[in-house]
């Protein structure tokens, strides 16, 4: 089992899903992965937690106001100060969606996209971390920036959020750089302008033991196959749609011929 106590500055930490259908959504979720969903919470506009084997993974919103018709996944990416973040974001061109917002004792959020338009929450952990468990099969187990400007956005995170990256490949075919804590690496930026159809944006991986079994579940439970499961150098990738729409990744070693 992969955990952590807490996030490292600019990684990943919390991930969660705007809905049109919050009762598909929590069918197909807990269907798919084994997960079990808390009831709405009221107190904050109907929010619900994923939870595997007691470890909170995810959460789940009702989408509202500007998004009332939107349905997909977001990142919160942490920071140690989520204001001065945002400040930052502005002054390095970006745009600061929400403003910074406590939630109760939990820590403090905000919201803001990048140069490139692709939105990405901030979260300024108290008493809540986000995810601890992380990379094992059901749970989250990587984050990808799919993004048609590349030389824009890498600066723009290395001074915002701190990252210190690492340049996989830099040629003409195929740019990719990883963001690296140390010798982990816990997230990928991905030059997606070269693509027919580019779908910039954060993308989230969900780790699956056999991801040709996990992704079969999935269109037995509605959802949608957008990629079909491929080897690669990286794993056996496969693309999803969940009923709704929602789009998102499973990620699993490559099995054994």
């Amino acid at each position: 089992m992969t955990t952590r106590k807490t996030a490292p500055v600019g990684a990943p930490c919390w991930i969660d899903l705007s809905t049109t259908d919050a009762a598909k959504s929590r069918a197909f979720y807990t269907g798919l992965f084994g997960w079990q969903a808390s009831e709405p919470d009221d107190q904050y506009g109907g929010y619900s937690v994923f939870v595997r084997n007691g470890a909170e993974l995810a959460g789940m919103m009702p989408a509202q106001g500007d998004n009332a018709g939107y349905d997909g996944w977001g990142v919160y990416l942490a920071a140690p100060d989520a204001a001065a973040v945002l400040d930052a974001a502005a002054e390095h061109g970006g745009t600061v969606v929400s403003p910074t917002m406590a939630v109760g004792d939990l820590g403090t959020m905000g919201i803001l996209t990048d140069p490139a338009g692709a939105m990405i929450a901030v979260w300024q952990p108290a008493g809540f971390p986000g995810f601890t468990e992380y990379a094992v099969d059901g749970t989250p187990g990587w984050f990808e920036l799919h993004t048609t400007r590349y030389d824009d956005v890498l600066p723009f995170y290395r001074t915002v959020f701190g990252w210190q990256t690492s340049a996989v490949s830099d040629s003409p075919e195929f740019r990719y750089t990883t963001v690296q804590d140390g010798e982990e690496q816990v997230a990928g930026v991905f030059d997606a302008s070269g693509e027919d159809e580019p779908t910039p944006g954060w993308w989230i991986y969900f780790a699956a033991d056999d991801v040709d079994a996990t992704l079969s579940r999935a269109v037995d439970l509605g959802g949608r196959v957008i990629q079909p499961a491929q080897d690669t150098p990286y794993g056996r990738l496969a693309g999803v749609s969940d009923p709704n729409g929602a789009r998102f990744k499973l990620v699993g070693r490559v099995p054994e011929r």
